[in-house]
C-alpha cells in the first residue's frame, strides 16, 4: 500500500549556523501531486534533497520528514539505502551527472531491480525490457547496451526515469526534469511522467521554477521564497487568484513569458533540423 509523507518544520542550515530552509511543512497522501515553486535559491532543491536524505555535504536538516513510518530525518544512511528506489525515488535536472558515463545504460536500469526486487536472470532482463518500453525508448535491444554518452539528451532523461520508476516507489520526486532539455522534448518527457505517475498510484512531487509547467502536472503547490513557504494550496486558485506579493509576480512574469513566446509563434520562428527523438542537435 503507498504511504504518506508528511514533513514538520524542515529546517536546513549550514555548518556556520546559515539558514536556507526553515519551517516548511507538506503534506503528501497517495496518489496526489504537489508542486515545489520558487525562483533560484527559494530553497526547492534543498527540500527535496532533503525528503530522498541526500543533503549535500556541510548542510543538515532537522524537523521531521516521515515517509510512512519511517523517519528520514537523522535516519542512518544503511536504513535510507532501503528506502531511496524502493519508496521514493528522484528524476533530476541533468540526466549526464545521474547516469554513471563507464556503464551501460540497461545495467544501470537493471541496478535498482536487483537491489530491491532481487532480480536476477531471465526475470531480471524482462524486467529492464519492459521499464525500457514504459519510459518509450527507441530500439531497446539495441539502446540498452549502448552508454549514456552515446544518447541524445531525451534519450539519457528517459533512462533515468526508467531507472525512478522500475521499483514502483510510493513516491516520485521530480526536480527541473525538463530545464535541461530541447523545448521540442520537454512537452513529451512530460507526458511520460504524468501517463507513468497515473498508471501506478503513485505520488509525486515536482520541483521547478516554470509555474506554467508545474500548473500543468499537479494538483497543489507550495511556494518557496527564501527558504520559507509563503503561500500553498490548490494549484489553479495560486494562478488564479495568488495572495502573496510573491507568488503574484511569478505569475505576472509566467503571463509575461507565455505572451512573448505566442508572438514568436506567430511570427514564425524556425526550427533547427531535429535528430532522434525529434530533439535537434
Amino acid at each position: 500500500m503507498a504511504a504518506d509523507l508528511q514533513v514538520r518544520g524542515l529546517r536546513i542550515v549550514t555548518d556556520t549556523g546559515a539558514e536556507l530552509v526553515r519551517g516548511v511543512d507538506l503534506d503528501l497522501a497517495p496518489g496526489e501531486r504537489l508542486g515545489l515553486i520558487g525562483e533560484s535559491g527559494s530553497g526547492k532543491t534543498l527540500t527535496g534533497l532533503a525528503l530522498l536524505g541526500l543533503l549535500p555535504p556541510g548542510l543538515r536538516a532537522s524537523g521531521s520528514i516521515r515517509l510512512g513510518d519511517t523517519e528520514i530525518v537523522g535516519a542512518p544512511e544503511r536504513r535510507l539505502q532501503r528506502v531511496r528506489g524502493a519508496r521514493i525515488a528522484a528524476v533530476f535536472q541533468d540526466p549526464s551527472s545521474a547516469l554513471d558515463p563507464l556503464m551501460r545504460v540497461g545495467r544501470q536500469i537493471a541496478g535498482p531491480l536487483r537491489r530491491h526486487r532481487g532480480l536476477q536472470g531471465a526475470a531480471l532482463r524482462r524486467a529492464v525490457r519492459d521499464a525500457a518500453h514504459e519510459v518509450r525508448l527507441p530500439d531497446p535491444e539495441s539502446l540498452l547496451e549502448r552508454f549514456p554518452y552515446e544518447l541524445s539528451g531525451g534519450q539519457r532523461q528517459r533512462v533515468a526515469i526508467a531507472m525512478a520508476l522500475a521499483c514502483r516507489p510510493d513516491v516520485l520526486l521530480a526536480d527541473e526534469p525538463t530545464t535541461a532539455l530541447d523545448v521540442t522534448v520537454q512537452a513529451t518527457v512530460l507526458e511520460l511522467l504524468d501517463e507513468s505517475v497515473r498508471r501506478h498510484g503513485m505520488s509525486l512531487v515536482f520541483v521547478s521554477h516554470d509555474l506554467a509547467v508545474v500548473a500543468g502536472i499537479v494538483d497543489q503547490a507550495v511556494v518557496l521564497r527564501r527558504g520559507e513557504a509563503v503561500e500553498s494550496g490548490d494549484m489553479q486558485r495560486l494562478v488564479a487568484a495568488p495572495a502573496h506579493e510573491y507568488t503574484r509576480g511569478l505569475v505576472s512574469a509566467a503571463r509575461l513569458l507565455e505572451s512573448a513566446l505566442d508572438r514568436l509563434s506567430a511570427g514564425g520562428a524556425e526550427q533547427g533540423p531535429a535528430g532522434e527523438d525529434g530533439e535537434p542537435r
